[in-house]
């Protein structure tokens, strides 16, 4: 058969001819990332319960990167900062590491660098603040008086 032309097949081997194991032809094992979405940052860091959340924040205007405001598609990297208003206060964070994925508390805490302000001291409220009285049968608060007692009560 040294006359004949070789038959090459679809997949570009001759047929009955050893195949060999290309290692050298096959793309590289993934790298890690260099980027993540911010919304998938955010929630992979526990900041937001859900993705969506983390998603409204930004495009609230509740979130910047390095300094700019950030939509929820916004690739963050190592070392970016972040600036956001969480409902437990104003967050100043360093990204130390990227993730996609929602993890336990213990390593998304290895996500960032926590930079924030330490929270203003609680005002001094008494000890026992008295309620707002009503006579009984008075009927339902009115705004003015369920917002006294709210405000008593520290919510």
């Amino acid at each position: 058969m040294a006359g004949q032309p070789a038959v090459i097949t679809s997949c570009g081997r001759t047929p009955g001819a050893p195949t060999m194991n290309h290692s050298e032809d096959m793309p590289e094992p993934s790298t890690p990332e260099l980027a993540v979405r911010l919304d998938r940052w955010l929630w992979a860091a526990r900041f937001y319960k859900s993705r969506a959340l983390a998603a409204e924040a930004c495009d609230g205007g509740k979130v910047e990167v390095n300094g700019h405001a950030a939509k929820p598609h916004k690739m963050v990297r190592v070392n970016d900062s972040l600036s956001l208003t969480h409902p437990s206060g104003p967050k100043e964070l360093k990204v130390l590491a990227l993730s996609d994925r929602r993890g336990p508390a213990p390593e998304a805490r290895l996500l960032y660098e926590d930079h924030s302000p330490p929270p203003p001291p609680r005002e001094a409220r008494p000890f026992f603040a008295p309620l707002p009285l009503r006579s009984p049968g008075l009927g339902r608060p009115t705004k003015r008086e369920r917002r006294e007692t709210e405000r008593l009560r520290g919510r």
